[in-house]
Parts: C-alpha cells; sequence; structure tokens
C-alpha cells in the first residue's frame, strides 16, 4: 500500500524584485488577485485536492503570509458587532483552510535547497510542491491527476505544459515518451532553461510537482547547478533515470488555464480575467473594458 498524498510545501522566500517598488514592503505572495492574495489561490488549490497539511517555506519578511492566515480576533469582533457577516466569513476562509505551518529558508539556494528545507515536516510521506507564481483556475483540476498518476505508478510526478517553441528557454524542458494515456507521459530527463535549438520537447515545467520521499536523499547528493543553486530539475533527473525504490518520474501534461502572477503582464491579465467572470463586478468591468478597448482603437 501506498502512503496517502497528505501534505503539501509552498516555496515562499522569494524576495519578488521584478514587483518592486511593491515588494519592498509587501511580499509578493501577498499581492492581491483581486482580493484575494494571490498565496491563498495556491493554498485553495492544495485543500481541493484533499491536502490537510500545508508547509510554507519561507525567508525574511514574510510574516504577513503568517498573518493572513491566523486569526485577526479585533477585525473579527469588529465586523461581527457591525453584522457584516459576509466579510467575517471571507476573514475566516483564510483560517480555516488548512493546518499551516511555517519554515524559514535561511540561504537563498534554489528550489532543490527550499524541498530540501522541508524533509523533517514531510518525513517519509510523499508531498505536492506547489511555486506561488503558478495559479491554476479551479475549474481545471491537475493536482487529482497528478495524485492518480501517483497512485498508479509510484514515484514522481510532474506538471507539463506545450509552449511555444520560442518560449521554451524560459522553463525546463522534458524528455519523455507518450503513454496509452494522451495526458500522461514517461520522463525520461529534465534540462534545466534549454537553449532554443538544443530543447528536447515543447514540453515546460510548470510549478507543481508531486515528489517521493526519495527526492531527498537525491537533493543531499545533488550538486548546485545552474546559477549556483541546487536545481530540482537535476534530482528529478536523477530519479527518471533510476530503478530504485521510489524512483521514476512521469508527467502530467496540464491543457488547462493557467496564470503566470510571476510575470507583470501575466498578473496584471489574471486580475482581469478573474474579476471579468465574478458575478459582482465582472458584468461591469466587461462593459467598461470594451469601451476602453474602442477608444484606445481610435487614439491610436
Amino acid at each position: 500500500m501506498r502512503k496517502p498524498v497528505r501534505k503539501a510545501v509552498i516555496p515562499a522566500a522569494g524576495q519578488g524584485t521584478r514587483f518592486l517598488p511593491a515588494t519592498k514592503a509587501v511580499p509578493k505572495e501577498m499581492l492581491p488577485v483581486v482580493d484575494t492574495p494571490a498565496i491563498q489561490y495556491i493554498v485553495e488549490e492544495a485543500v481541493r485536492a484533499g491536502l490537510t497539511d500545508v508547509l510554507m517555506v519561507t525567508g525574511r519578511n514574510k510574516r504577513p503570509l503568517e498573518d493572513h492566515f491566523d486569526r485577526n480576533v479585533e477585525l473579527e469582533a469588529s465586523l461581527e458587532a457591525k453584522g457584516d457577516d459576509a466579510k467575517l466569513a471571507r476573514v475566516r476562509e483564510s483560517t480555516d483552510l488548512a493546518s499551516i505551518h511555517y519554515v524559514r529558508q535561511g540561504d537563498p539556494k534554489g528550489l532543490g535547497h527550499a524541498v530540501l528545507v522541508a524533509e523533517q515536516h514531510v518525513g517519509d510521506e510523499p508531498f505536492v510542491v506547489l511555486l506561488g507564481d503558478d495559479m491554476v483556475d479551479e475549474r481545471d483540476p491537475l493536482l487529482e491527476k497528478m495524485i492518480e498518476v501517483r497512485e498508479q505508478f509510484g514515484g514522481s510526478v510532474v506538471a507539463f505544459m506545450e509552449v511555444p517553441e520560442d518560449q521554451i528557454h524560459l522553463y525546463g524542458c522534458a524528455v519523455s515518451a507518450p503513454t496509452d494515456d494522451p495526458d500522461v507521459v514517461l520522463v525520461s530527463g529534465l534540462v534545466e532553461k534549454p537553449k532554443r535549438e538544443e530543447a528536447p520537447s515543447n514540453l515546460a515545467v510548470i510549478g507543481r510537482y508531486l515528489l517521493d520521499p526519495s527526492v531527498f536523499a537525491v537533493l543531499h547528493e545533488t550538486p548546485p547547478g545552474k546559477g549556483g543553486e541546487i536545481q530540482l530539475t537535476d534530482a528529478l533527473q536523477t530519479l527518471a533515470a533510476s530503478d530504485a525504490p521510489g524512483a521514476g518520474v512521469r508527467g502530467v501534461v496540464f491543457r488547462g488555464r493557467r496564470y503566470d502572477t510571476g510575470d507583470k503582464l501575466d498578473y496584471i491579465k489574471a486580475v482581469v480575467r478573474l474579476a471579468s467572470e465574478r458575478d459582482d463586478i465582472g458584468a461591469d468591468l466587461r462593459a467598461w473594458l470594451s469601451e476602453f478597448v474602442a477608444g484606445a482603437g481610435e487614439r491610436d
């Protein structure tokens, strides 16, 4: 019997320099997507997939993350006194989502190092790593499919998306073979941010990993790679080529809606898309956007 997947790890120690000066005093994970911090969407995704134990790997100046998922007794009392039950429920949502823990990464030595920091908390269980810059639309479940593949085959599972060839150098890239399931590939290798002409495929790693606990032993032996950091893709490359217990890597090809909140333009697109679909402001926003775009065309 394979152990069930219960735990999620969210690396959140980055400095968010692409969003300066907004992130000078506010963690990038707390930037709002409409009226909800980006990090809450990530935790909600984990919870929808049945992951009840969440570890955030943080760094300096990340205290607002802890405050957001903690109780705010004074605010709750104020809202309750006003009879504002709707806002009170929204405030309490983040507190009641999951059992959330925190650990400091210390020196930022890459994603592989952030995963290693989680070793003591995770122990010998399989676990999911969710990167905060990748938001997956709740209407397009991804983690559930990854857990299903893990339960069937064991090993580790990585999420991929097909991207244009001129963008593959921005991602980790898969060397893979098809399987009987068109949305699942068998991974034989991974290359971190290859040159366009050297990329083995257009399957790009996106920020979701379901890892067998055997990854920890591999990461301990993985030397720094690109950028002088411990690369998780290097450890996965080792696991993909191994026949040891817990080894083997498969990929789930995600074809749904994903938003990159780590890029300024894509962050704005995510806010607009999600806001335009809301019941409270969507209709008015869509009408305004139509007028604005038409007016912009006239000005051009």
